[in-house]
């Protein structure tokens, strides 16, 4: 676990501050004071001209106003300075730098959903760590892309903790069945597992947020739109359509106030095994089971690692994809070059993939990288009444994780300072291809990735998987995020 950083107190600087003036400064002061009254308040034993008042001139009354008006206005324009400074607002000093979209000072966030995104920044920035900011905007994407993801959906993750230089694997065990044509859902208690143990806020400020949006409501996005306009509505209502059973369009407002109700009871669940616990006695008893074993738990090991010369090469062990793609990868470096299969060869995956993907980093080089799915847009289109919740229909062994491969590149454990690197892409089993096509790209340097974008369109990784590739990096004590295609994903950083 990552040592807890103090927070941050900024001091607002005060317009005038008695205790800082020495005693011959407060004598020039009452000198200044006794000068400006000479200007303001009139000595009853000068002589006062009172044809000058009424011809406008600036002794007496006219001289009291004028100067009056002019330090309230010097007061007030101090005033507002101070307000627009504290405030943020103020432009950079001159000797300030900034920077494009993507690159943050201290950690970045990405993810799918714009409301997501930003709710992993606000954890950041509440003094939480990459694994805070992803385990939240993963339970937030669990609320606002149920097509995608979920507390139904199976998760595997990479977390590369910079501070240690080990990478840690996140696994959720076999898939097992619920029922026929259901998965038995592990994301609950995978979650809450791995922020037990390298999470730094309370687990109750996770969920915070989410079970908001499950409660008051939500406004569906054009990628969860999309998904209901491709599929018929039926399992989906009332969650996900209009009264005449019409699904919801781009900015319609969606509750889930089940779900909103589980997520609170995860909250004050003791453990990771009684929050999963809870939820199979909900989904039991909505399909009338008389309470089925909770089977294999979520766990945590070390990951799969390659040695390159560029650093060590990190993913998820099997049955992920994470073995095929250490196999790539080493093939191509052998062969000195990147993998020759043509991305035309590459079937093309549904347009709405069920499975999600998030990324966080933060400018120290820690890294946490997840990757979830249903098996297919909405799962298995069953939503269980008690809970709010979309079960998957992945319960084959053998389809469990060819979809997961996160990859994380680092330098060694004697040199936790060196770039990081993070890749983690869904859409469908041929993921590893594309993951490993991105790593070389980035691998060979602007000039062989510039040719390669010469030779076509077809080698783009978004085209070549037909989903989402998000690509995060820490270098010269700055989070990079980015995400192809661009337009696919919102990240936010500070």
């Amino acid at each position: 676990m990552e040592p807890t950083a103090g927070p941050v107190l900024y001091r607002q600087l005060q317009l005038w501050d008695p205790s800082l003036e020495s005693g011959q400064e407060e004598e020039e002061e009452e000198e200044e004071e006794e000068e400006t009254s000479e200007l303001v308040v009139p000595d009853p034993r000068r002589p006062q001209d009172s044809s000058r008042d009424e011809a406008g001139g600036l002794p007496g009354a006219w001289a009291r106003l004028v100067a009056a008006l002019l330090l309230l206005a010097v007061g007030f324009s101090l005033a507002v300075r101070q307000l627009h400074a504290s405030s943020g607002s103020a432009a950079p000093p001159p000797s300030g730098h900034s920077h494009h979209p993507g690159v943050y000072h201290h950690g970045g966030v990405v993810s799918p959903a714009a409301t997501c995104s930003h709710l992993g920044r606000e954890l950041l920035v509440a003094g939480g760590n990459v694994v805070d900011a992803g385990v939240g905007a993963a339970l937030c994407l669990a609320v606002v892309h149920p097509h995608a993801t979920g507390l139904g959906a199976t998760f595997w993750g990479l977390f590369h903790n910079s501070t240690s230089g080990s990478s840690t694997a996140l696994t959720p065990g076999p898939a097992r069945t619920l029922a026929p044509g259901l998965g038995l859902p592990s994301a609950l208690p995978a979650l809450r597992l791995l922020h037990a143990h390298f999470g730094r806020l309370p687990w109750p400020r996770l969920l915070v947020g989410p079970a908001s949006l499950a409660q008051d409501g939500f406004l569906v996005d054009t990628a969860l739109a999309g998904a209901l306009a491709a599929r018929s509505t039926e399992g989906l209502c009332p969650l996900l359509c209009h009264a005449d059973g019409t699904p919801l369009g781009p900015g319609a407002r969606a509750t889930n106030p089940k779900l909103a109700a589980v997520l609170r009871g995860a909250a004050v669940a003791p453990t990771p095994d009684l929050a999963g616990d809870a939820l199979l006695s909900l989904l039991a008893r909505d399909l009338g089971l008389r309470g089925p074993s909770p089977g294999p738990r979520p766990t945590l090991e070390p990951a799969l690692q390659l040695p390159m010369p560029q650093g060590i090469l990190s993913t998820t062990p099997s049955p992920s994809a994470g073995p095929e793609l250490l196999a790539r990868v080493e093939a191509a470096l052998r062969s000195g070059g990147p993998s020759p299969d043509p991305c035309l060869l590459v079937p093309r995956a549904p347009v709405t993939p069920g499975s999600g993907v998030l990324a966080t980093i933060d400018s120290s080089g820690s890294v946490l990288l997840l990757t979830s799915s249903l098996n297919s847009s909405f799962g298995s289109g069953h939503l269980s009444p008690s809970t709010g919740i979309l079960l998957s229909d992945l319960v084959a062994e053998s389809t469990s994780g060819g979809w997961a491969c996160p990859l994380v590149l680092h330098g060694g454990s004697d040199d936790t300072e060196a770039d990081v690197l993070g890749l983690v892409a869904s859409g469908n089993p041929v993921v590893a291809r594309v993951t490993t096509r991105a790593l070389l790209s980035r691998l060979a340097g602007p000039q062989a990735q510039a040719q390669q974008q010469q030779q076509g369109p077809t080698q783009s990784p978004s085209i070549c998987g037909q989903g989402t590739l998000l690509q995060v990096a820490a270098h010269a004590e700055h989070a990079h995020v980015s995400s192809v295609p661009s337009g696919c994903c919102t990240f936010q950083g500070f």
